[in-house]
């Protein structure tokens, strides 16, 4: 019931604010002249983000001013890092899939818009149209009337392009044929079978050339320590939920190798923790090796001081990486 209320609040409000925004110009040919100058600015727009990222004053001018004869559909989100919304992101990364795909299309037209809002950008917007959470997608028409049916709301719905695809595409009536979706490269999979290759040709030529290391205890302890980091780095998890070598941020145009929460990771963070815990065991050897061994002094004391470096650094690089992804984490050596 709770839900149907706040649709239909929405609704409402829209609603009430289109038919409330004035003309930009009584006079036809001024209007027309205005209008064409609105489309003009919001296909270069497109042309270099394919969604909009709109304030409370672009959002005005563009969505709530007349005259307009396009369509928007425009996500209301919060993706500042320290809202801590998960959904948020995975919504925006779906969305731009979503409006790529639209782009690209053989249907794309100076009909249909798509723009974001952040809450901590445009509160003033969030306030007005009473969207009190994200994200939530609200499809504005250019002419027929805003109802209940064209809010798409991740509260009740699949956050999924081909959903978000589907709804876009009865809301609109565009694009429904010959379309596909443009998803990212994934880099996991190309990743994973270098790695193979390498293992596997570098396993041949030792077989080929030298058998005796079956028999060596230090292959064994390494191979061990190996599989031990591995796991330590996330390599289970990795392997469970299939995590993407990295992501890029299309919202940002960055490519991202840490995730910036805790209970997410990629292939290459697992991999700079693996190479963090093994720079941490190289330490470890060598200030073992330098107490134990009966070398000269000097040599002992290189090791010495190597093997401190290594596990201050990295040790410090690793507590690091933990605070970036969790803010709250309280232990730190050296660096911040």
């Amino acid at each position: 019931m709770g839900e149907w209320w706040w649709l239909w609040r929405v609704s409402l409000t829209v609603v009430a604010l289109m038919l409330m925004t004035p003309e930009a110009s009584a006079h036809p040919d001024q209007g027309k002249k205005v209008l064409e100058e609105k489309v003009r600015q919001l296909m270069d727009w497109t042309k270099r983000e394919r969604v909009m990222r709109m304030n409370t004053t672009t959002f005005n001018h563009f969505v709530l001013e007349k005259p307009r004869n396009y369509s928007v559909i425009a996500m209301f989100t919060a993706l500042q890092r320290f809202r801590s919304c998960e959904p948020c992101r995975l919504a925006v990364e779906e969305f731009q899939i979503l409006a790529g795909s639209w782009q690209f299309s053989s249907e794309f037209s100076n009909k249909v818009f798509f723009a974001m809002l952040d809450f901590d950008e445009s509160p003033e917007v969030f306030e007005t149209l009473q969207v009190k959470g994200g994200p939530v997608v609200l499809h504005l028409p250019a002419k027929s009337k805003f109802t209940a049916d064209d809010i798409y709301n991740f509260q009740v719905r699949d956050i999924s392009v081909h959903h978000m695809f589907t709804w876009v595409g009865e809301r609109t009536g565009r694009w429904m044929v010959n379309f596909r979706t443009r998803q990212p490269i994934h880099c996991y999979y190309p990743f994973k079978l270098g790695i193979s290759l390498t293992l596997i040709g570098g396993l041949v030529y030792v077989l080929k050339w030298n058998r005796t290391f079956i028999f060596s205890k230090n292959f064994w302890a390494v191979l061990a320590l190996c599989f031990v980091i591995l796991m330590l780095s996330g390599g289970m998890w990795i392997h469970i939920r299939g995590a993407p070598f990295a992501e890029s941020r299309t919202h940002t145009g960055q490519t991202h190798y840490i995730h910036d929460m805790y209970i997410f990771q990629y292939v290459a963070e697992m991999s700079i923790i693996s190479l963090f815990y093994m720079c941490l065991t190289l330490g470890m050897v060598l200030l073992n090796t330098a107490a134990t061994s009966r070398m000269n002094m000097v040599r002992r004391k290189i090791m010495s001081v190597t093997g401190v470096c290594l596990v201050v650094i990295f040790f410090s690089w690793l507590l690091s990486l933990f605070r970036l992804k969790d803010r709250f984490y309280p232990y730190r050596i050296l660096m911040n």
